[in-house]
C-alpha cells in the first residue's frame, strides 16, 4: 500500500473541510464559462408552475432532480456528521451524492462507517470515490470492491488530480500507466465507473480516451470553483508548495467549455456538470448546455457544516431556481429544456 500513513490521510481529510470552510480557496480568475450565455426570457410561457417535471433518470436510475450532492468528505467524525445530513436530504428529495475518497476507509476500516450512508439513503443513487493514482500504489479490484462494499454503491467515481497531488504534501505524483488500469478494473467491476476532475476539467481528448478505456460517465468538474491548488497551498509544508499552489490557483478548463466540448465528441455519455455551480440558474445553464445532471460541493458543504436543516432549505431553493428557469423559458421538462435552444451565447 502507499507509504502514507492512515494518520496522515485522516489528518489531511479534517484540514480539507477546516480549509474550505475558513479560507478563501475559490478560484479568482478563471471563471466556471457560464457567464457567457444567457436565456431567452419567455413573457406569455403557456404553463402551470406547478406541473414543471425536474425529474430525471441517471445510470437507471430515477432523480427527483437532476443535482448530485458532489463528492466531498468522509474519515473523521466531523466528516460522518456531514455526509449523515447531506445523506438525509438526498434520500429526502431523491437526488444523488457521492462521498469523498475512501482510501482512508481501506487504510483505516474503523471510519468505514462515516462513509456508509445508505442506512439513511436506501433510495438514492450513491458514487463510492477513490483517486485513479491509487491503482499505481497497490490498490485495484479488491480495494475497489471493498469501498463499493461500504457504501453499498450504484457507480464508483475514480478521481483525477494530477494538479493537486503536484502541490499536496507527500503527494502520490505517478500517473503512468494509468489509462490502462482503468481499462482492466472497468472490464472487471460490477458497478459502472465514473472518471471526475476535482476542479481543473476534462478535456474532450482525455473524455474521449476515458470512454474508449471503459468510462460509463464522466463528471467535467471544470475550473471556476474551489480551487485545490489553493487548499493544498494553505496545506503546504514548505515555500516551494506555497508558490506552486499561488501560480497554479487558476489553472484549468472553465466547466461550460468541458460540458460542450465533450459532448461535441460523445453525444449520449452520461455527464455531470460540476465545478463553480452555485445556484440552479448555473445548473440550468450546464444542463442546457448538454450535462445531465449538476453536481455540487461547496455549497452543500457549507450548508452541511451547520445543520441537517440547512441542508434542506439549499436542495429547496436549487430545485425552485431550476424550475423557475424552466417556467420562464417556456418549458415543461428537462428534455424540452435541452432541445428549446432558449440558451444563447452572449456575443
Amino acid at each position: 500500500m502507499n507509504p502514507t500513513t492512515p494518520a496522515a490521510t485522516q489528518s489531511r481529510k479534517a484540514d480539507h473541510i477546516r480549509i474550505c470552510l475558513e479560507e478563501d480557496v475559490q478560484f479568482q480568475q478563471t471563471t466556471n464559462g457560464l457567464e457567457r450565455y444567457r436565456f431567452t426570457h419567455c413573457c406569455l410561457p403557456e404553463l402551470n408552475l406547478d406541473e414543471i417535471d425536474i425529474s430525471t433518470t441517471f445510470l437507471g436510475k430515477q432523480l427527483g432532480a437532476p443535482l448530485l450532492i458532489s463528492s466531498m468528505t468522509g474519515g473523521t467524525e466531523q466528516a460522518g456528521i456531514i455526509n449523515h445530513r447531506l445523506a438525509e436530504v438526498a434520500q429526502h428529495y431523491k437526488i444523488a451524492m457521492g462521498v469523498g475518497s475512501q482510501r482512508v476507509a481501506v487504510e483505516k476500516p474503523q471510519v468505514a462507517d462515516t462513509f456508509a450512508v445508505r442506512k439513511y439513503a436506501p433510495d438514492v443513487l450513491l458514487f463510492a470515490n477513490l483517486g485513479a493514482v491509487q491503482l499505481n500504489y497497490s490498490y485495484g479490484l479488491d480495494q475497489c470492491l471493498q469501498i463499493i462494499d461500504i457504501l453499498e454503491a450504484d457507480a464508483l467515481i475514480l478521481h483525477l488530480n494530477p494538479l493537486q497531488e503536484c502541490i499536496q504534501p507527500k503527494g502520490d505524483k505517478n500517473f503512468k500507466g494509468l489509462l490502462d488500469k482503468i481499462n482492466v478494473l472497468c472490464c472487471k467491476i460490477p458497478v459502472p465507473v465514473i472518471a471526475k476532475e476535482v476542479g481543473n476539467g476534462i478535456s474532450s481528448a482525455m473524455a474521449e480516451k476515458l470512454i474508449a478505456a471503459g468510462v460509463k460517465a464522466i463528471d467535467v468538474a471544470g475550473a471556476g470553483g474551489t480551487s485545490w491548488a489553493k487548499v493544498e497551498s494553505e496545506r503546504a509544508e514548505n515555500s516551494l508548495q506555497r508558490r506552486l499552489g499561488s501560480t497554479f490557483a487558476d489553472w484549468g478548463l472553465p466547466t461550460a467549455e468541458c460540458i460542450t466540448s465533450i459532448r461535441a465528441i460523445a453525444a449520449d455519455v452520461p455527464l455531470i456538470a460540476s465545478g463553480g455551480l452555485r445556484h440552479g440558474l448555473d445548473i440550468a445553464k450546464a444542463l442546457a448546455l448538454g450535462a445531465d445532471i449538476a453536481g455540487l460541493a461547496m455549497p452543500f458543504l457549507q450548508a452541511a457544516a451547520v445543520s441537517e436543516a440547512a441542508v434542506s432549505d439549499l436542495a429547496e431553493v436549487l430545485i425552485a431556481e431550476i424550475t423557475t428557469v424552466l417556467f420562464c423559458t417556456g418549458n415543461a421538462t428537462l428534455e424540452q429544456l435541452k432541445c428549446s435552444k432558449s440558451l444563447q451565447e452572449i456575443k
